[in-house]
């Protein structure tokens, strides 16, 4: 393992736990939100109007200008100093806000419009689409205020600083906890209660990155211009990120409006599902990525094209030694899991029911959705932002085909299916496709072997549980500590480096 493979770990750690946090919180958001609104149509109503201003978060934020911006600012830094670098950030900051202003007020004005459009099967539901329209008016500024979170995010990240950026979205979870009790005790209307939580949310995470961003020597006061060099490069690679994220995007409303046409409750179906299987994705997956991109813009830079494949087939190790045996474990576990998260209050059993069976299918492309991260971040790093676009419309077209042809068999399953083979179809190509930019270094698929032969055992393991109802959730923490030990008796890599890297954090903390 080099260097930068040991840093990727250490970093991971930092960011998966903080993550963690967020995502048990997560959890416990959900619960709340199943227990108030269970899976009818008001909860509908409000999950749409909150995947909308998440749509420009990850277009704007986390899915492009982040991406696109650390690279800019690492290459800034190295070359032109720190003040040169901060004065990006600032002119970066200063467009954010002029674009998504504007954006904010023609979507107040256009609210009805955009309802329509997102959710075009809510037209035979007059009281559905009244409400999403007006929760949608409340939670839309929430794109400005989390967009510009993504920016300090970004500032934090190029500058090896990973804890408070995942400790962020703790705050939106504990203020739609807060929210949604208090409403359910005090009697007043739950989504609107968690449309303002939203709003306030986005506002408290800002100002949870400033005293970070003042710790590293950063100030939003200082020299920029509109035209400063660093934003027309961030700009100029944004443009195919646009698209990419876009696309992304799209298929998020694409899947949205279909599932619209569905049963009741189908929305809701894939979004809890979705929830669970982003837990051990968001908890490693993507904390690997957002430590790897740092690392790999500056391998990029300077040149080391061999240090570069072997950081890059490192993360993908880790993100695939983590992600296999969830995935293992999910399908093994999905309906215990459930019932345990969700299935009380308004979450009736057939509830439950189907949404672990969408959970299943959205497991079966967990692998691929930890890969594909890591793998346009190492587009990225080489500034070159136009492949990830082209690979990703094209899985557009494999989800829409798929989606189309599996949700009348398989109602809101199918959509979870063609999800997960579109982000199969993406990692692939991506992966092949960077093979002619780098020349040969797919390693990690070879040195997974070991963990996904262990992961198996875990899911049989796993599966046999399952006749003890939500109790067989509890032997989780066993099957992770055996499986990490197994894989350290047998000399997994990644096993060592992990635990290693926890061992001396663990260590630390204890002088």
């Amino acid at each position: 393992m080099n260097t930068h493979a040991r840093s990727i770990a250490k970093s991971a750690l930092v960011v998966a736990s903080g993550t963690f946090m967020s995502r048990l919180l997560g959890f416990a958001r959900d619960m709340v939100t199943a227990y108030a609104l269970g899976a009818g149509w008001a909860a509908d109503a409000f999950f749409v109007a909150f995947r909308i201003p998440n749509l420009l978060r990850n277009l704007f934020g986390e899915g492009s200008m982040t991406m696109a911006f650390v690279p800019v600012f690492t290459r800034t830094r190295q070359e032109q100093g720190e003040d040169a670098a901060q004065a990006t950030a600032r002119a970066a900051l200063a467009w954010l806000v002029v674009i998504l202003g504007a954006l904010t007020v023609l979507a107040e004005l256009a609210a009805g419009a955009i309802t329509a459009l997102m959710a075009p099967g809510f037209a035979d539901n007059p009281e559905a689409a009244a409400l999403t329209t007006h929760l949608l008016r409340i939670t839309f500024p929430f794109a400005l205020s989390i967009c510009a979170v993504a920016l300090c995010m970004g500032i934090l990240n190029a500058s090896g600083k990973f804890l408070a950026p995942a400790l962020a979205p703790c705050v939106l979870n504990i203020t739609l906890i807060s929210a949604g009790l208090g409403a359910v005790f005090l009697h007043l209307s739950v989504p609107h209660a968690l449309a303002w939580a939203v709003l306030a949310a986005g506002i408290l995470q800002w100002l949870l990155q400033q005293p970070f961003l003042r710790g590293i020597g950063f100030s939003w006061r200082g020299p920029w211009i509109w035209r400063d060099p660093g934003v027309i490069r961030t700009a100029k690679l944004m443009i195919p990120t646009l698209f990419g994220s876009a696309v992304y995007q799209l298929n998020i409303v694409l899947g949205t409006a279909m599932a619209s046409f569905l049963t009741v409750g189908s929305i809701s179906y894939l979004y809890y599902a979705d929830r669970v299987v982003q837990f051990p994705l968001g908890v490693f997956g993507i904390a690997v990525s957002t430590a790897a991109l740092p690392s790999l813009a500056a391998l990029a830079v300077s040149g080391q094209g061999e240090e570069f494949k072997s950081t890059l087939n490192a993360g993908l190790k880790l993100s695939l030694f983590i992600c296999l045996p969830a995935t293992a474990g999910l399908l093994a576990l999905s309906e215990p899991v459930t019932r345990l998260l969700f299935g009380r209050g308004a979450f009736d059993l057939a509830a439950v029911e189907a949404t672990s069976r969408a959970m299943m299918a959205y497991a079966l492309g967990l692998p691929a959705f930890a890969q594909v991260k890591p793998l346009v971040a190492a587009y990225y790093a080489h500034e070159d932002t136009r492949t990830p676009v082209k690979v990703a419309a094209f899985c557009l077209l494999v989800y829409v085909g798929l989606g189309l042809a599996l949700m009348g068999p398989l109602k809101h399953v199918g959509l979870a299916l063609a999800a997960s083979a579109s982000s199969w179809v993406n990692s692939l190509l991506l992966s092949g496709l960077l093979a002619r930019r780098i020349g040969p270094w797919r390693d990690y698929l070879r040195g997974s072997l070991g963990a996904a032969i262990l992961s198996l055992g875990l899911g049989l393991a796993a599966w046999s549980t399952v006749p003890l109802g939500s109790w067989a959730v509890a032997f989780i923490p066993a099957w992770a500590v055996l499986y990490i030990l197994a894989a350290r008796l047998i000399r997994v890599p990644e096993a060592m480096l992990l635990t290693d890297a926890l061992r001396r954090r663990v260590g630390r903390k204890g002088v």
